[in-house]
């Protein structure tokens, strides 16, 4: 039902508004587009397809089939023109965020005079279901406040949810809510409306300082006879019937699967054309760019191949074992910030808790609305959010985000997670106050489940290091893991610096475990494992 009322919309973005390059979807500078309502993903599969991408209409065919590059949820590395993988409801808009952060603060790092290498937007669709979901006001809170101008969504009014009507559980005046975020509000009343919809496009594309949502009314399932506007256009196919009687409507061929006139078609690859010319123009100024500042080229594309440069881990410190005690979430902070004067693409921050993770960067400077290129992220009590934006911050490229709360709110952050762990995105955890040691705060704040809750996430690497020496080996493997994300669970108390750590536990960290102390060739009677401040 969604891709039927949303047509228009997507049709306008690809043809007219997107900046993109059909031919080479990778191109670092092409706005993002995403499909919160991941529901609607033969909205993006037929768009794609028309559009010029390399998706060959048998994959359209094969759509929720196993094996073929369509599933009923997009997923990213899949098709191109897939930005990331969204199903979650709320969880495409809160990434959205994280991608216009990386633009802005890229731009600010990169762009000089007469040459903008990083000049682009983030779009995203959404639903009634998405701005429901509490990430979705976590994240527009943050993006008003960062002044995301850059960033746009377009929210899929039709007022329809899977139990019936939206008036079943949803009340709220939602452009009132965005406005008092901090965003600029446009209307379109009638979905179909060309105009309308140009226009209001074509605003959004006026970078007046604030994000913005475009508010489109649009009809589940527009044009089916006896489903539009109705809750079973939602979640289930239309039937063989009503797709004929829709057709019939539409005045379409009604017998006819698939079908796509030829004038259509090559009207929707002029995308080809248009983006192979922005690209173009592009390069011209990214070579001029580069020929003119060639160490500031040289980083970028290290960062965009997600290369690390030579000799880097040679700032790890080395921690003494003289007897003294060091909480490892300390020693992450030393680490963290050495390994910042070597990674310019080390940015992120903490949901309110930087003093107590040890989790700002040492010269780093505050990310804030006016100063977009500093590297310290300060995310607020929003690590549902915070979560997410590492999630943007990643896909988007050039950036290698971190972000760190106490490990008993890992479970706010749970859904966003997982997905960094099936998009195999290299984020980086700071969960510190590991243990029962934070006695003094009450079961509230005692992580007793967290870790095995973490473990149990398939491709997600959980480390938890026994002192400073191994913080440091963790960190390292953190920063060479190039595909998929880690979580790092820091101690608040101080541990003592095992001597036996420093000479084993480099390479012992990088494999998983290794031998602290051992029989010296006698048969054990017992193995004691440990990890953490335990050992």
């Amino acid at each position: 039902g969604a891709p039927m009322g949303l047509a228009p919309v997507a049709y306008l973005l690809f043809t007219r508004f997107l900046k993109h390059d059909p031919s080479d979807p990778g191109w670092s500078d092409r706005d993002r587009f995403i499909l919160s309502c991941g529901h609607a993903s033969m909205l993006l599969y037929s768009t794609l397809f028309l559009a010029g991408y390399d998706l060959p209409l048998e994959e359209l065919e094969n759509f929720r089939q196993w094996g073929s590059k369509t599933p009923g949820h997009p997923e990213v590395g899949l098709v191109p023109g897939v930005e990331m993988t969204t199903g979650p409801l709320g969880q495409g808009v809160a990434t959205s965020v994280g991608m216009a952060v990386a633009e802005a603060h890229l731009a600010a790092e990169f762009n000089r005079p007469g040459h903008r290498v990083v000049d682009h937007r983030t779009w995203v669709l959404c639903s009634d279901g998405d701005l429901m979901e509490g990430v979705s006001s976590e994240a527009a809170s943050l993006a008003g406040h960062l002044r995301l101008g850059r960033l746009v969504w377009i929210w899929d009014d039709n007022r329809i949810t899977i139990e019936g009507g939206i008036d079943l559980s949803f009340s709220e005046n939602v452009p009132a809510r965005f406005e008092a975020f901090g965003w600029r509000v446009l209307e379109v009343e009638d979905g179909n409306d060309l105009d309308a919809l140009s226009a209001a496009l074509e605003t959004a594309t006026e970078d007046d300082g604030r994000p913005t949502l475009v508010r489109v009314r649009t009809h589940i399932a527009w044009g089916a006879p006896t489903k539009q506007d109705s809750a079973s256009a939602h979640g289930a196919p239309l039937g063989d019937d009503e797709v004929r009687a829709t057709k019939r409507a539409y005045g379409w061929p009604e017998d006819e699967a698939f079908l796509v006139p030829p004038e259509a078609l090559a009207r929707c690859r002029e995308a080809v054309a248009r983006g192979a010319d922005a690209h173009g123009g592009w390069q011209a100024s990214f070579d001029a760019w580069a020929d003119k500042h060639p160490d500031l080229a040289r980083d970028w594309r290290r960062r965009l191949d997600r290369k690390l440069p030579d000799g880097w881990a040679d700032v790890l410190p080395v921690f003494d074992a003289d007897g003294a005690k060091i909480a490892t979430r300390a020693a992450s902070g030393k680490v963290l910030s050495s390994l910042a004067t070597v990674l310019d693409e080390l940015v992120g921050g903490s949901a309110d808790l930087a003093p107590s993770n040890k989790s700002l960067i040492d010269g780093g400077g505050d990310l804030l609305a006016a100063t977009p290129g500093n590297r310290n992220l300060h995310f607020g009590i929003r690590e549902h959010a915070m979560g997410a934006v590492l999630n943007g911050l990643s896909l988007h490229g050039g950036i290698r985000p971190y972000g760190a709360t106490f490990l008993v709110f890992s479970d706010y952050m749970r859904p966003a997670i997982r997905l960094a762990a099936l998009m195999e995105q290299p984020v980086i955890y700071v969960f510190t106050h590991d243990s029962i040691w934070v006695g003094e705060d009450g079961p509230t704040h005692q992580p007793v489940e967290h870790i095995l809750a973490l473990r149990t996430i398939p491709g997600l690497a959980v480390m938890r290091p026994a002192d400073a020496n191994e913080t440091a080996a963790a960190w390292r493997v953190a920063i060479e893991r190039s595909a998929g994300p880690t979580a790092l669970l820091l101690s608040r108390q101080g541990l003592p610096v095992l001597e036996e750590a420093r000479e084993l536990g480099a390479d012992g960290v990088a494999r998983g475990a290794y031998v602290l102390v051992d029989d010296h060739g006698e048969a054990p009677q017992i193995v004691i494992v440990a990890t953490g401040g335990e050992v």
